[in-house]
């Protein structure tokens, strides 16, 4: 019988027990630091990456993978059908890549943007996936995804934005106002968008914006509550103190961010990411 299969790329925050529970493919983004390339999730962990970018000579540098055609063709030499998640086009062009695959492979495949990167996207990814093992089709899948993707936020605190810069996602002329006067800033990201929501010199109003969705939090029902971060248990301990109390039920994942993001966020960023019925 035909089924539906689940592939995202390496970006997303799953942690190795979710992708053998339920039986999720990922496709390893590559990353170069001071000219050594890594496999994501293969010859570089997380938190190895993150401590060779803040000792690395040079900017690191990620690439798309090449193995899309390969993947999707095998997954659906026995009929099955696949559905592909990526994270965002505006952190990476990965999710044209399977796009382009999609139209040379012999297996029916939909790519979606999931609007979203690291534990966002691992929650659509999950949702997909569950479904997928109870038999759903396809148009059921995603379905699933939709409500999911509706029903979760990302924000993330940029410490520092020289990365933001290095990596052109902001303009050199921002970024560097912005490093003389010691500006950091929250980002929402979500839509396929990287919105900024706030901004001020040192922390304290960075806090404050984190404390402000955590109070939003209260009144809905919380299913799911990630943090993601780049050496920044300072604030990873803050978030935590505040937030399990409040949903003694939910566990909270607290896990180094992947590569790609810790490439753009820098050091001592760190994001919260809850999804909700």
């Amino acid at each position: 019988m035909a089924t539906v299969k689940i592939v995202t790329d390496s970006s997303a925050g799953l942690t190795d027990e979710e992708v053998e529970k339920y039986h999720i493919t990922i496709v390893p983004l590559t990353v170069m630091i001071d000219d050594v390339v890594y496999v994501e999730r293969h010859t570089i962990t997380n938190e190895e990456f993150i401590n060779k970018m803040e000792s690395s000579k040079t900017f690191p540098k990620t690439s798309q993978p090449p193995l899309f055609i390969k993947v999707f063709d095998e997954l659906g030499a026995d009929g099955s059908s696949v559905v592909c998640l990526d994270m965002l086009e505006g952190i990476s062009g990965t999710v044209h890549t399977a796009e382009q695959a999609a139209t040379i492979s012999k297996t029916d495949v939909t790519v979606l943007d999931s609007g979203t990167t690291d534990r966002a996207l691992a929650l659509q990814v999950i949702e997909a996936a569950k479904l997928a093992q109870q038999g759903a089709s396809k148009e059921e899948v995603l379905a699933g995804i939709n409500k999911v993707r509706t029903h979760t936020k990302l924000f993330m605190g940029v410490m520092t934005l020289s990365n933001l810069v290095k990596g052109g996602r902001i303009s050199r002329v921002t970024g560097a106002i912005s490093s003389l006067l010691n500006i950091k800033i929250v980002l929402q990201v979500g839509d396929g968008n990287l919105d900024i929501r706030t901004k001020g010199r040192g922390a304290k109003p960075i806090d404050k914006y984190f404390d402000q969705v955590i109070a939003q939090m209260k009144d809905l029902k919380v299913n799911a509550i990630g943090i993601s971060h780049v050496n920044a248990m300072g604030e990873v301990k803050r978030l935590t103190d505040q937030l399990q109390p409040m949903f003694p039920n939910v566990d909270i994942l607290v896990r180094e961010t992947v590569p790609i993001i810790a490439t753009h966020g820098g050091p001592g960023a760190f994001a919260l990411i809850y999804s909700y019925d």
